[in-house]
């Protein structure tokens, strides 16, 4: 691992290492993959204002998510089936982000149990779900993580159907059974052509979910809940009258909609709508320090990784998580050093200038 300089090149080593049906799930977004793309390339289109002559001497990323500290802004995004990339699955992960002093948001689709990840070491978690058609079988897991000790519930909301994923029709991605359902429902689907994921959504995933249901979740926990999975003004509006405790601005890694917006083009204007009400964290795209430094200066209170942690844990398991989190920490260590921020805190919109912005000066 030494040899290894940032974190793209743990997915030419996950590429590697994993069967191809496995890296495409992982890999793949949704039809032509232009906001796969996107993820990416807005970021890079977004250029720094470093200020000069501040003592960085000493330079603190720590900071509070929902009240918990955290070592810095970087977070595990919820990501399904880490089986499939390593046999420890989920528990490497947890026990990554545990030694790196961070939160993993632990997916409904995980292949370890909601147990096994609590019992496997001491951090704060949180936890993703869906809404089933059968409400029950939601409820049941949102309680088993109430009773294990997670802290939060993430409800991702952008999944009323699963989004065309074309490497996974093409493989025939066959979902196993997972057995957080055990008893519950059954997770293993096999059709006879395209992605037994896809089948399988399509005969759990409740279509008919809407804002009014936000409050039967409420009913049924007392842990905060944040809703993941919006990229516009007027859903973050409707978030904060909901009565959410949070805000994830996602295009869930560009596997459902294609040519959704990247999720850092709009992030501004869901910061600006909620004003500081509720805390907004951001997915998609983020690969370097560099961007994790623009999201924050954009107004995201944290980012969440997705794809780097797989790979990393595909890769080199337990170690490669904390490897992909550790290079991402230092790199933003660099990025507050070199553009005059001390703190977490320092980090404001003038330390940014977006691509329109720059096409304005341009007039």
């Amino acid at each position: 691992m030494d040899q290894i300089v940032n974190v793209d090149e743990f997915q030419e080593l996950a590429k590697q290492a994993l069967p191809k049906m496995y890296y495409d799930f992982y890999n793949g977004g949704a039809e032509d993959q232009h906001t796969l793309k996107e993820n990416v390339l807005a970021f890079r289109r977004i250029m720094l204002r470093p200020r000069v002559l501040v003592d960085v001497s000493k330079i603190d990323m720590s900071t509070t998510i929902l009240g918990y500290p955290v070592s810095s802004p970087i977070m595990i995004a919820p990501t399904a089936l880490h089986k499939l990339a390593h046999p420890e699955g989920e528990i490497a992960t947890a026990k990554a982000a545990a030694a790196c002093n961070t939160i993993m948001i632990v997916s409904f689709m995980s292949t370890c149990t909601i147990e096994e990840v609590a019992s496997s070491c001491n951090a704060v978690r949180f936890l993703q779900i869906y809404v089933y058609k059968r409400r029950d079988v939601t409820a049941q897991i949102v309680k088993k993580a109430e009773k294990a000790g997670f802290k939060a519930i993430v409800l991702t909301v952008d999944v009323p159907r699963l989004g065309r994923r074309e490497a996974d029709i093409k493989n025939k991605m066959i979902s196993p059974q997972l057995k957080n359902f055990e008893g519950l429902v059954s997770t293993e689907v096999r059709p006879n052509e395209g992605s037994g994921l896809e089948a399988f959504a399509s005969n759990a995933l409740d279509a008919s979910l809407s804002w009014k249901d936000i409050e039967w979740l409420r009913s049924i926990t007392k842990l905060p809940i944040l809703v993941k999975g919006l990229l516009t003004r007027e859903d973050a509006l409707k978030a904060v009258e909901t009565g959410v405790d949070g805000i994830v601005v996602s295009n869930h890694g560009a596997r459902q909609l294609d040519y959704s917006p990247a999720t850092i083009t709009v992030l501004e204007e869901v910061v600006h709508v909620v004003r500081g009400r509720i805390p907004v964290l951001l997915d998609g795209g983020v690969r370097r320090g560099t961007d994790v430094f623009k999201a924050l200066a954009l107004g995201a209170q944290a980012v969440l990784i997705g794809r780097p942690i797989v790979y990393g844990l595909a890769a080199k398991g337990e170690d490669g998580v904390k490897k992909v989190i550790e290079m991402l920490k230092n790199e933003l260590e660099i990025t507050m050093a070199l553009s005059g921020c001390p703190t977490i805190d320092d980090i404001t919109r003038n330390h940014v200038r977006t691509e329109n912005e720059r096409l304005r000066s341009m007039l």
